[in-house]
């Protein structure tokens, strides 16, 4: 059976809907920086994703063919995920989308190395005959976070978040958003497939001791 991130790591991507805090470890990703208001047909950001799932599966599917990736074992894709914020400011405006900023990334097995990330983007820029030249090759280490699970609408996070910003605050912390950590979602649902009122999307925000 194909290992499975969201089922092996319950704690970084199915927490409950109530916030917890959690340390959250480095980690690898294929990503693409951009700007713009996600939502518009078109957008830095949907490009984002098809090319981040291109690279994504090449990965993925290596094994089909002659390269093969020393310690590579089956395994689902893991979720989408993004960084988001806007300049001059550690909270986001959700009525000013046309001026957000984001990674957009996909989780990495211990596996891939930077040299096996490059043979991928060469071979999908073969294959597929695209520019894959935004992607990149990311590690992050979150640190010190809160999170919870919103359910719903992206723009009704913000209530979420100022849940998560009391219970930090009630246990020691405060939110440390700044330009190298940053407000953090990972998407569970696909809202081409979802009730917007049934999407699932983990929210985490940095914290540090008050």
């Amino acid at each position: 059976m194909a290992f499975d991130y969201k089922k092996e790591y319950k704690e970084f991507y199915l927490p409950k809907s109530k916030p917890t805090i959690i340390e959250i470890p480095k980690m690898n990703y294929i990503g693409i920086k951009g700007k713009g208001n996600p939502n518009e047909e078109n957008s830095e950001y949907k490009q984002s994703i098809g090319l981040l799932y291109s690279i994504a599966f090449t990965i993925k599917m290596s094994y089909k063919t002659s390269h093969k990736i020393e310690g590579y074992f089956d395994y689902v894709v893991p979720p989408l995920e993004g960084f988001w914020w806007q300049k001059g400011t550690t909270e986001l405006d959700y009525h000013k989308k046309e001026e957000m900023e984001f990674i957009s990334m996909i989780r990495l097995p211990d596996f891939v190395t930077k040299e096996e990330f490059d043979w991928a983007i060469g071979e999908a820029t073969s294959k597929k005959k695209q520019d894959f030249s935004k992607v990149e090759f990311l590690t992050y280490e979150e640190g010190l976070c809160v999170q919870c699970m919103h359910i719903g609408s992206y723009d009704k996070e913000p209530a979420t978040i100022e849940k998560m910003k009391n219970y930090a605050e009630e246990n020691g912390y405060k939110i440390d958003i700044k330009p190298n950590r940053f407000h953090h979602e990972i998407y569970l649902s696909d809202p081409r497939r979802c009730a917007e009122s049934r999407l699932k999307t983990v929210i985490r925000h940095p914290i540090k001791n008050k």
